[in-house]
């Protein structure tokens, strides 16, 4: 792929340069740190408002270090969608609408190469961001209740990953799609929305990158997961039929450069 060395290394200067890594980075820190702390201290706040409603006594369950990974998978996996599903939208659309894309192109930059190296980009960026996250909840349950496998939360964690990839691949592809930043978003926003609905089913749930959320849950507490190497192929899978649409989109479209 001529130019991709080059123009990889210039994505990720762009991304330094714009802090976009550091926002992405700084985000998911603190979600990884909020999750422990939500576990350990929201029962207590909330026996500091009251523990009784019209002489009825609420008794709240002592949190365990089961009640900070679902707040992991739940902050890091669930609102970290969100920065999985913004953080593309511009990465192509920007380009073709400003009219950058084209003048590249007449370098020695194949198309395959400028998707890739962007590609390669969003992958890193939202890798730092989720192994940040990762360690931050890992020291943090340490410290509040007690120490989980590491090799079992290094497994949750590639889980979690992946299935912000897979959100992440539908912005991707609206970017590739279209010439706007926010219909680009809209793409991904709609992709997240249709796998929400289908995971309301049971019988489609581990086929979708929900599916892999129960399964980094078991593997964080040292549990055997359930349909582990299903979901993680049905999200391969999505992962790459939406790549291969974004190239081939990408492939036949004419591109202009502003004058």
């Amino acid at each position: 792929m001529d130019g991709f060395a080059v123009f990889l290394r210039k994505e990720l200067r762009e991304s330094l340069r714009t802090n976009r890594l550091l926002v992405v980075v700084a985000i998911f820190a603190v979600l990884g740190i909020i999750s422990p702390l939500t576990a350990k201290y929201t029962p207590e706040l909330l026996k500091s408002l009251g523990t009784s409603s019209g002489g009825v006594t609420i008794i709240f369950p002592t949190p365990t270090v089961r009640d900070a990974i679902a707040q992991f998978i739940k902050n890091v996996a669930g609102t970290g969608i969100l920065v999985a599903v913004l953080l593309p939208m511009g990465l192509v659309a920007r380009e073709k609408e400003r009219g950058t894309a084209a003048f590249v192109l007449t370098k020695p930059l194949s198309r395959l190469a400028f998707l890739t190296a962007k590609l390669v980009s969003l992958g890193l960026t939202l890798t730092a961001g989720v192994a940040i996250g990762a360690l931050a909840t890992y020291w943090y349950t340490a410290l509040l209740f007690t120490p989980v496998s590491l090799g079992g939360f290094f497994g949750a964690s590639l889980l979690v990953l992946l299935s912000l990839l897979v959100y992440a691949s539908f912005t991707f592809l609206g970017s590739t799609l279209l010439s706007a930043q926010l219909p680009a978003a809209g793409i991904g926003l709609a992709g997240w929305i249709v796998v929400s609905i289908l995971g309301i089913f049971p019988g489609i749930e581990p086929y979708t990158p929900a599916g892999l959320l129960d399964p980094a849950s078991r593997l964080a507490l040292g549990l055997t997961p359930q349909h582990l190497w299903v979901s993680i192929a049905a999200s391969v899978a999505i992962l790459v039929v939406v790549l291969l649409l974004a190239l081939l989109s990408f492939r036949g479209q004419e591109l202009v450069t502003n004058s």
